[in-house]
């Protein structure tokens, strides 16, 4: 195949790149230059897409002896990632920005390119698995991504190559010393990689301002606090309240609701965080289903951990989930993946969060 593969300046493209020249394959190497400041990108480990990224990119594909180009697509990347992660939580939404950035950057933006030159596939170092076109957790289940592939089309999955799936992320590390990158002991990129000091409140606030309002104990209905504007919150925050007013019981309080209309935020005990049904918009389905029709699966609702059993029950454009095991801490904007399989390991298919309610209204499986 005359692939394409996307590399990022980490280790897991570096490899995913190697075992596809070692496999025979024509691999051109693409970075993507997606920061608009890129020398002002990194702290530390957090962020990507930095000059250095960029020049490790560069010299992982000397050593490959593959052609290697640089894309700019930050224009895009901060209509399609950064102002819908800002206008999510202005709506009072928590999205996923790498959900995000995978559908409208890597296998949007990045496919449809790849295409147009003549190339057949785009690779990157994702750690999940494709087998037959299935989309399948990493044998990593650690480091595993398909949660954040989910909501990928079966035509661009069709066109993607993981070559990652099978290994551990140590064993990615071994191959890549084993060949003499540079990179094998890079530290991985951890946190919104547009937010690099990892501040969410305070890049919020630059892009929505400051708004004074009220913090509200839902138990009692009273005024315990104040904030500077209600997107800085988010369902199952415990620090950064600042409640004037400690709850009767000596508990800490948690983020239970935001409301972005009247610029409110509702707090209170854990144990009331607890969601059991969820209604989300219209998936992406991965395998057969009929409407109407409940289908017993795994649910993910986060990028890391937080899985149940659960009912699906889908409709023509909308999901209703019934969680057999309640979960805490789940917002609208987020994402439900829905896994299935004798190993739950299959992606079935995902859709975004609409709204999440507190009762459990069915915890048994049928």
């Amino acid at each position: 195949m005359n692939v394409i593969a996307a590399m990022s300046g980490g280790v897991d493209s570096a490899v995913a790149s190697a075992l596809m020249v070692e496999a025979g394959h024509a691999v051109t190497g693409i970075h993507l230059a997606l920061a608009s400041t890129p020398d002002a990108s990194r702290i530390g480990s957090r962020g990507c897409c930095t000059v250095a990224d960029a020049n490790d990119a560069r010299r992982v594909a000397d050593v490959l002896d593959i052609p290697f180009y640089v894309w700019n697509l930050a224009d895009r990347f901060r209509a399609d990632v950064v102002d819908d992660f800002v206008a999510e939580y202005a709506a009072g939404r928590t999205p996923n920005p790498c959900v995000r950035c995978n559908e409208r950057i890597k296998f949007a933006a990045v496919l449809d390119r790849a295409l147009a030159l003549g190339f057949d596939a785009v690779v990157t170092g994702h750690h999940a698995r494709l087998d037959a076109g299935v989309l399948r957790r990493s044998v990593d289940v650690g480091k595993d991504q398909s949660y954040v592939l989910a909501t990928l089309t079966d035509r661009q999955l069709g066109l993607a190559v993981f070559p990652l799936g099978e290994m551990t992320k140590d064993q990615v590390r071994q191959e890549a010393a084993r060949r003499g990158l540079l990179v094998a002991d890079k530290p991985d990129s951890h946190d919104i990689c547009f937010i690099a000091d990892g501040d969410t409140r305070g890049f919020l606030g630059k892009h929505l301002g400051a708004r004074i309002g009220d913090v509200i104990d839902d138990q009692t209905g009273h005024v315990v606090g104040q904030h500077h504007g209600a997107h800085g919150f988010t369902v199952g925050q415990r620090r950064g309240l600042s409640l004037g007013v400690p709850a009767a019981d000596g508990k800490p309080r948690y983020v239970l609701s935001v409301s972005v209309a009247d610029n409110t935020v509702r707090v209170g005990p854990g144990e009331a965080l607890e969601i059991g049904f969820i209604r989300t918009g219209a998936p992406v389905w991965h395998t057969d289903v009929a409407v109407g029709e409940p289908l017993d699966c795994i649910v993910q609702l986060r990028a890391h951990g937080m899985t149940s059993p659960a009912t699906v029950t889908p409709y023509e454009h909308r999901t209703e989930i019934a969680l057999h095991r309640g979960q805490r801490g789940i917002a609208a904007g987020q994402t439900a993946v829905f896994y299935g399989g004798a190993d739950a390991d299959v992606v079935l298919g995902a859709a975004r969060i609409e709204t999440a309610d507190r009762v459990l209204t069915d915890t048994s499986p049928r």
